[in-house]
């Protein structure tokens, strides 16, 4: 019984994040299109999130955490700001049906990874996976190009020119190792431990951030958080949520599991991004995604 507990919360954790996840890119992208800076709207969320977990600060372990949990924690949180303002920057600029897909990319990036810190040589489900990754952008994003009769190679080289790719791929380059971290932390200590230092370690280095760089615009910022304080709310659940579900997924699998499984989201992320944002070639973006998806997972479970 308390196995099949274990799986069946481990399994919704997935399937929630699956879902909360493209959600909070919903609100990030709204956010920006009404002139919210994407570090404000990261720093909000973190400091919200912080007020939400006072509430709750009984279930949470503030004494005898031991060196690795604080090294850990500390560099998720550097990480994970990095990252979340790096795809804020680029939701603001790109499409989410397009960036959503895009984060298939993780898989490739931990494979390469591995090669070079852990001489993983990838084998055949490897290759295949990262191939299929590669023709699934293709299909994503190189329509207008091939009806030009550019080359593959020419595509390839104009997608990862692109701003918002471009952010994208920082953004989960800095996501894909911030989950090992956070996993080490997660195993020394509780998920709802290691999410309330994400949150409030996040929250202080990205006001540090606020003050350092939005001096002239803070104000203006906080207008729009009163101004829109029902999207920044539903955001800051959305975000919680997933990264709450994404801490008992990693306690409750492997990473590699976990982030196979996440790349689904891609599939939602193409879907919002037509239903709330009107974005085009939804056929072609979902057919794109699946490819990714399935080279994502040939890359992390079997490769």
């Amino acid at each position: 019984m308390l196995l099949f507990t274990i799986i069946t919360l481990t399994t919704f954790a997935v399937l929630i994040r699956i879902v909360a996840n493209p959600l909070a890119n919903v609100f990030q992208k709204q956010l920006t299109q009404r002139t919210a800076d994407p570090l404000f709207i990261t720093s909000a969320t973190y400091g919200l999130l912080t007020l939400f977990c006072l509430a709750f600060s009984a279930h949470f372990q503030f004494t005898g955490l031991s060196p690795l949990f604080w090294q850990s924690i500390l560099l998720t949180s550097i990480l994970a700001m990095f990252g979340n303002v790096f795809l804020v920057k680029a939701l603001h600029i790109g499409d989410l049906s397009v960036l959503g897909p895009i984060n298939a990319y993780k898989a490739v990036v931990g494979m390469v990874v591995s090669i070079f810190l852990l001489n993983e040589i990838p084998d055949w489900w490897g290759l295949a996976g990262i191939i299929l990754i590669i023709v699934g952008s293709y299909i994503v994003l190189g329509h207008n190009q091939q009806r030009s009769g550019l080359s593959w190679w020419s595509v390839g080289t104009s997608l990862f020119q692109r701003p918002e790719v471009k952010l994208r791929l920082a953004a989960l380059v800095f996501s894909a190792i911030d989950g090992v971290f956070l996993k080490k932390a997660i195993l020394v200590s509780t998920p709802a431990t290691a999410f309330f230092y994400w949150c409030l370690l996040g929250f202080l280095f990205t006001f540090v951030w606020v003050l350092l760089t939005l001096r002239k615009q803070w104000r203006q910022q906080v207008d729009l958080l009163v101004a829109h304080k029902l999207t920044y709310v539903a955001l800051c659940l959305a975000v919680g949520i997933t990264q709450l579900a994404s801490n008992i997924a990693l306690a409750g699998m492997p990473v590699g599991y976990a982030l196979a499984l996440f790349q689904t989201s891609a599939l939602i992320s193409v879907l919002f991004g037509y239903q709330f944002f009107k974005e085009q070639g939804i056929l072609r973006k979902l057919i794109g995604a699946s490819v990714m998806v399935i080279g994502a997972v040939l890359i992390t479970i079997l490769g």
